[in-house]
């Protein structure tokens, strides 16, 4: 039995919502006096990931990176869809070599830096076999 929409009042009540569907009920149909102030909690996918079929996981061996704030151990979060640009961090494969680098690109050819000192930049024009895997956007270190 459908009603006419204009004689029904605005408000239909709550009996449309089952408890589980209204995070904030209880027993007694009150919420607690904090909910109000409740927060969702933090995604990191949320945070983190701005293209997920693009995303992937990367965990740093070595200390090449280490003025950057990449330390051995750290996972990095690459982006494959993000385009190569001077001044990123990349993850690279050079003559079948996964490298972390800087990359540098002037007038004439493009360099692969290092964060190190104990390692030279890398000319990228005296290699064939080079192949970018992404954009590190962050870093995820830990303190222990």
């Amino acid at each position: 039995m459908d009603r006419d929409p204009y004689s029904n009042p605005a408000y239909r009540g709550t009996k449309n919502f089952t408890q589980h569907q209204v995070k904030t009920a209880n027993a007694t149909g009150f919420g607690a006096a904090a909910d109000d102030y409740s927060e969702r909690g933090i995604d990191l996918n949320e945070q983190l990931i701005r293209n997920k079929p693009a995303t992937y996981f990367f965990r740093m061996k070595g200390d090449a990176m280490r003025e950057a704030g990449i330390f051995d151990g750290d996972v990095l979060i690459v982006d494959r869809s993000i385009k190569l640009s001077n001044g990123k961090v990349i993850v690279a494969i050079l003559n079948g070599e996964l490298l972390v680098r800087r990359y540098h690109q002037n007038f004439s050819s493009a360099f692969l830096i290092p964060e190190n000192n104990r390692y030279k930049p890398i000319n990228l024009s005296e290699f064939s076999d080079f192949s970018l895997w992404g954009v590190v956007t962050y870093v995820i270190h830990s303190l222990t």
